[in-house]
C-alpha cells in the first residue's frame, strides 16, 4: 500500500469527496480532484488512483439518472472516444507530467471558447454544428481521460452545446463516464498505473466518493438550469488554466 503523510490523506479525502460530488451533483468539478491528486503524488501515478474512484462514483450516478440518458448523443462519441483511448495509451509513455498537462489545457480552453462563441448566437439548430464535432470532441475526450483523467471539462462543453437540461446532462454523462472508465481499466492495468497497492488506497477513499455522491443529488435538486451551466463552465476555464499554469 502507498504511504501518504496525514496532510496526504486529508487532501486526497476531499478529492475524494468531490469525485462523489462531480458525479451526481456539479460536473465541473472534476478536474479540482484531478489537481489535487497531482499535488500530492507524480501526476501520472495520480491517474491510476483516480480512475477506480471515478468508477465508483460513476456506478451511483448511473443508478440515480440513468432513466434520462440520450442515447443518441453517445453513439456518436463512443467509436471515437475509444479511438482517442488508443492514441493516448500510445502517448502516455512517450511524454512527460508537464506536456500532458499543458495539452490537456489547451484542448480544454480551445473547445470552451469554440462553446462560448457558439452560445452567443453563432449557432443555433444541433444539425448546424457540423458533422466534424462529435468526432472531434469524441478523439480528444478519449486522449486526455487517459493522459490525464481529464475529460471531464470536454464532456461537459460537448453536453451543453447539445443544450440538454440539467437531468439528461447528468445521466448522459454517467452512462458515457461508465462505460468509458470500464474501457481505459486493461490500460491503465498494463501501464503499471493500476495495481494492489493503489486498489488498496481506493478502498480506503470510497466512503467519501459515496458520500459526495449522496451530497451532489442534493445539490442538484437545488440549482437551476442556468446556474449549472454557468458553473460547469467556469469550472472548465479553471481547470484548463490551471493545466496551463
Amino acid at each position: 500500500m502507498m504511504h501518504f503523510e496525514t496532510w496526504q490523506w486529508v487532501l486526497a479525502i476531499f478529492a475524494a469527496l468531490l469525485v462523489g460530488i462531480s458525479k451526481t451533483g456539479i460536473a465541473g468539478l472534476g478536474m479540482l480532484f484531478v489537481v489535487i491528486f497531482a499535488q500530492i503524488m507524480p501526476a501520472k501515478q495520480a491517474t491510476g488512483i483516480v480512475l477506480p474512484l471515478l468508477i465508483f462514483g460513476d456506478v451511483i450516478a448511473v443508478s440515480s439518472y440513468r432513466q434520462h440518458t440520450q442515447w443518441r448523443f453517445l453513439w456518436r462519441l463512443f467509436p471515437w472516444t475509444a479511438a482517442g483511448v488508443v492514441l493516448g495509451f500510445f502517448a502516455l509513455g512517450r511524454i512527460d507530467d508537464r506536456q500532458a498537462k499543458v495539452m490537456v489545457g489547451a484542448i480544454v480552453l480551445g473547445l470552451l471558447a469554440l462553446h462560448l462563441a457558439r452560445r452567443r448566437g453563432a449557432v443555433k439548430a444541433e444539425k448546424e454544428r457540423g458533422w466534424w464535432f462529435p468526432p472531434v470532441v469524441g478523439v480528444l475526450a478519449g486522449f486526455t481521460t487517459l493522459v490525464a483523467n481529464a475529460a471531464g471539462p470536454l464532456m461537459a462543453i460537448y453536453l451543453l452545446a447539445m443544450r440538454l437540461p440539467k437531468m439528461e446532462f447528468m445521466g448522459t454523462g454517467a452512462v458515457f463516464f461508465l462505460l468509458l472508465n470500464l474501457f481505459k481499466v486493461p490500460f491503465m492495468v498494463d501501464l503499471g498505473l493500476i495495481n494492489r497497492g493503489s486498489f488498496t488506497v481506493n478502498l480506503w477513499l470510497a466512503p467519501a466518493v459515496f458520500v459526495g455522491a449522496w451530497l451532489g443529488k442534493k445539490i442538484l435538486a437545488k440549482i437551476d438550469q442556468r446556474l449549472f451551466e454557468n458553473l460547469a463552465l467556469a469550472l472548465s476555464a479553471a481547470a484548463g488554466l490551471k493545466m496551463l499554469w
